[in-house]
């Protein structure tokens, strides 16, 4: 695995960090979902790199396979965010975006790494 995935990762759980923070200054649902998706966001990072330390093949998978996971629940609570007009769309496209793209990097190491 690349740096760039690792280094990918941070930057968007950064992002998600800053989100989180503005987000817990509203009362109520807001806070809720900014917890949710700080654990989902931040997680996809701590994988990759934990894969990269990863003790077998199996473990490297695995590892990126979790990230995987938490890079589809990190953009369904960013969709809701939108959908429920608690943040903008605007505000939202480049997150969204980016956690489409590292979805599918990290479906194309996974796939890769099973050859």
């Amino acid at each position: 695995m690349n740096q760039d995935i690792t280094e990918r990762t941070f930057d968007f759980a950064v992002r998600i960090v800053r989100l989180c923070q503005s987000l817990e200054e509203k009362p109520g649902v807001p806070r809720t979902l900014a917890r949710q998706l700080l654990r989902s966001g931040t997680s996809i990072g701590a994988n990759v790199e934990e894969a990269r330390a990863g003790q077998s093949k199996a473990d490297f998978i695995n590892k990126n396979a979790i990230a995987l996971k938490e890079a589809r629940e990190t953009q369904y609570w960013l969709r809701l965010l939108v959908a429920t007009e608690i943040v903008s769309q605007d505000e939202l496209n480049k997150l969204l975006q980016e956690s489409e793209e590292l979805k599918r990097i990290l479906g194309a190491i996974i796939v890769s790494s099973k050859k």
